[in-house]
């Protein structure tokens, strides 16, 4: 699938010495939904901000559809939608007047049937006359959104856009991105809302300490890291795993009655049928079994974790650089 967004060798330093992006390498595809997870200062609104133009990176390139985003800026902005973390609006100006504005800044002419669905879909039709001092935070927000759409970008990030806010909002916007990437355009987000990602993304990317850890497709993640437990609810307790059955690596529960099966979920059914088959054989009777995997939250932590415990000593002092922060 062709690439909408292409960095290479990415790296911002601030003036402070704090390394926000190492050498980041990321390729966007035209119409995905990318997810970008990563702690509190992994560098995830960093990169977003060197992609839209708001910060300079220290290095490396960024393209978006061709075009460089410091050779070729006002091309590049363009096609770009942005919806912040913070909540940044004019008190005192209307709904509808803040979206017109919005589109006028990137040059496009009026386009009030766009502005209208556009306010209808973010269930803002209603408020377009009311000044946005008199909004809620969750109104606030899809005004946000639809701010970030008013110019018909063909890319949209997404920075913590849920956050704080209600499950009304949450389900109304994912229904409103379901329907962009139907429509072609590229959104990127990033969320503490993980179910979200996992629901929603078509890839994954993971990034920790300013460097990009991992990018996959969100299923062949979810195969290749996402393990399966099989519990099987045993007919009569055990005081202990038979020997026969020890090369299954199989924990028992408190009180005996539960045997756990750990394994990855690529593994062929066989290994649970020669499982199955071993229990019969020694005599042991189940009245339930039931499977669980492993959630994306899960892997995100691990994954994180590991690089913490891999990374060298002296990255443990770096501090946020005061005034552009990291997040």
């Amino acid at each position: 699938m062709q690439s909408i967004i292409s960095i290479s060798g990415l790296s911002k330093t601030y003036a402070s010495g704090f390394a926000a992006l190492q050498g980041v390498d990321l390729d966007i595809r035209r119409g995905e939904i990318f997810a970008l997870l990563g702690p509190n200062g992994a560098g995830k609104t960093t990169l977003i901000s060197v992609v839209c133009g708001l910060v300079n990176p220290s290095a490396g390139t960024v393209s978006v559809a061709g075009h460089d985003i410091i050779g070729d800026y006002r091309a590049a902005r363009a096609l770009i939608g942005l919806v912040p973390q913070e909540l940044t609006t004019d008190a005192f100006e209307t709904v509808w007047n803040t979206v017109s504005f919005s589109r006028g800044l990137f040059g496009k002419p009026p386009n009030p049937a766009w502005l209208e669905q556009l306010l209808k879909d973010l269930s803002l039709w209603n408020k377009k006359d009311a000044k946005l001092m008199t909004l809620s935070g969750g109104m606030k927000r899809r005004v946000l959104i639809a701010k970030a759409l008013s110019h018909e970008p063909r890319i949209l990030f997404l920075d913590e856009p849920t956050a704080g806010v209600d499950v009304e909002l949450r389900r109304d916007m994912w229904q409103l991105v379901r329907r962009l990437r139907d429509s072609g355009v590229t959104v990127i987000l990033t969320t503490h809302y993980i179910e979200e990602a996992e629901e929603m993304a078509d890839r994954i990317g993971v990034i920790a300490k300013g460097r990009l850890i991992l990018v996959e497709d969100k299923d062949a993640l979810m195969n290749k890291l996402g393990g399966k437990q099989l519990t099987l609810q045993l007919a009569a307790p055990i005081a202990e795993v038979p020997p026969a059955l020890v090369r299954y690596g199989l924990t028992l529960g408190k009180g005996g009655s539960t045997l756990v099966y750990r394994y990855e979920a690529q593994t062929e059914d066989n290994a649970i049928a020669d499982l199955l088959q071993d229990l019969a054989a020694a005599g042991i009777a189940f009245a339930d079994l039931h499977t669980t995997q492993r959630s994306l939250e899960e892997i995100f932590v691990s994954l994180v974790s590991e690089r913490e415990q891999a990374a060298p000593a002296d990255e443990s002092h770096i501090a946020t650089a005061a005034g552009e922060g990291a997040r």
